[in-house]
């Protein structure tokens, strides 16, 4: 069975097949110790929650589903109709076909449906935070405790499964420089170029799906990429572009979803792509 730092170090050498052929030598230079493999992991939680515990359960005010695991994966409740893209049902749905036993009471509900159609139990953030102590909201933050490097693999894997999907987003003539800049931005500085990619399609999405957009404008990698046409391919271009690219979010979003108190966290978030100086 493959370890977590093989399996994550297999998923990006999926990452730069999409691109070319490789040979020894290319892959080494994009392949993550399992330190750079730790810290990864490291770096996503501390992102969405501090590295909080009790954080791998929340529901962030102003929001109408609940955040949970280390990647702050989102799950909707029964009938909830939102723009974003519901990611924790993929993730029970990734465990369950790794042979990760899920929590009892999910468990019992997969019973009867996929796992991928389990809604969220709770109806409100008032009666998330009445059942925070409950016996089954417990097993919930203890098993995503338990289970980090499997939940990094499931970010990996999401980025690595979209990435022909975001080049064939550009028009045929360009594709060939998209997939140039993106293998680029993978291998600088290392692991902070893995890392700005695997985090940003995570926390902001690819941009493919067309409901996330605010104005008829995306937010997502597909729209970093596109903004840098005519910035040269670094960690540092990629980052200015992305707080732009978030700054237009913010602008443009809906005046009740208050997105301003995110903006600069949102921002500090990108600039740890950065490596020190």
């Amino acid at each position: 069975m493959l370890t977590s730092s093989s399996r994550f170090n297999w998923f990006l050498g999926v990452l730069l097949g999409q691109f070319a052929t490789l040979n020894v030598a290319y892959s080494q230079i994009f392949a993550l110790s399992e330190a750079d493999f730790i810290w990864l992991g490291e770096r996503i939680f501390s992102n969405e929650c501090a590295a909080e515990f009790d954080c791998l359960t929340s529901w962030n005010k102003g929001e109408d589903f609940p955040s949970l695991g280390i990647g702050h994966f989102i799950w909707f409740p029964k009938g909830e109709d939102s723009p974003f893209e519901e990611t924790f049902p993929s993730l029970l749905a990734s465990f369950q076909s790794d042979n990760i036993k899920l929590p009892s009471w999910i468990n019992s509900n997969s019973e009867t449906l996929e796992v991928s159609e389990i809604d969220a139990p709770w109806e409100s953030r008032d009666q998330f935070y009445s059942n925070f102590d409950s016996a089954e909201t417990i097993e919930l933050r203890n098993f995503l405790a338990n289970t980090k490097p499997e939940q990094i693999n499931f970010i990996v894997n999401r980025l690595s499964h979209s990435l022909d999907d975001i080049v064939a987003a550009f028009p045929l003539n360009q594709q060939a420089t998209i997939r140039e800049k993106l293998s680029t931005l993978a291998q600088s500085h290392p692991p902070y170029g893995s890392y700005a990619l695997i985090d940003y399609v995570h926390f902001k999405g690819t941009g493919l799906t067309p409901s996330e957009r605010y104005e008829n404008q995306g937010w997502g990698l597909q729209q970093v990429i596109e903004e840098m046409e005519s910035e040269p391919t670094t960690l540092y271009s990629f980052v200015q572009t992305a707080k732009r690219i978030l700054s237009r979010r913010v602008a443009n979003a809906p005046i009740e979803r208050n997105e301003q108190r995110w903006h600069a966290g949102w921002h500090k978030r990108v600039e740890s792509y950065l490596p020190p100086p």
